[in-house]
């Protein structure tokens, strides 16, 4: 499979890591850097790019990280098309796939380590979406949000309490 990867400062030593062992277990990387190691660098320069990747084609899933994860999911998301999570189970790495057709996988580079991070990866790069009617209903109803008309979705009224 043909991976896109990005990190910033926070996030570049498990980059690496990864990218060694996706490379190893005979995946196409294609690093948006960081190319090296620098605390001033910003997560958005690496992610966008990737994630603009992703919904091009040229890269069939990716993977976003900075030092908790949290920036690089926020900025991969603001990439129309895009459909990434933060994950720090197997479940989520799973199910985020195979209902929710998540196509960026996020990490935080201080929070997890090389084991759980493998894990979660090969789990997220082994799932497909299901295809699903209602999880297919549920995906055009947030992608329609990426439109000029998104406001206009239907949606329900707070509860009383």
């Amino acid at each position: 499979m043909k991976i896109g990867i990005a990190a910033d400062h926070g996030g570049w030593q498990l980059k690496s890591e990864l990218a060694g062992m996706l490379r190893l277990a005979g995946h196409e990387i294609v690093d948006f850097g960081a190319g090296t190691l620098d605390s001033a660098d910003d997560y958005p320069i690496f992610v966008i790019p990737m994630a603009r990747a992703v919904v091009e084609g040229s890269v069939e899933r990716g993977i976003a990280l900075c030092g908790s994860g949290v920036g690089a999911s926020i900025a991969a998301n603001k990439v129309a098309g895009i459909r990434a999570a933060l994950v720090n189970d197997p479940f989520s790495a799973r199910q985020g796939v195979e209902d929710d057709d998540m196509n960026v996988i996020c990490f935080g580079g201080k929070v997890i380590g090389i084991a759980l991070a493998t894990e979660l990866v090969n789990i997220f790069l082994a799932a497909r979406f299901s295809g699903i009617a209602r999880h297919s209903r549920r995906i055009a109803e947030v992608s329609a949000l990426e439109t000029p008309s998104g406001h206009q979705m239907r949606v329900s009224e707070p509860v009383a309490g």
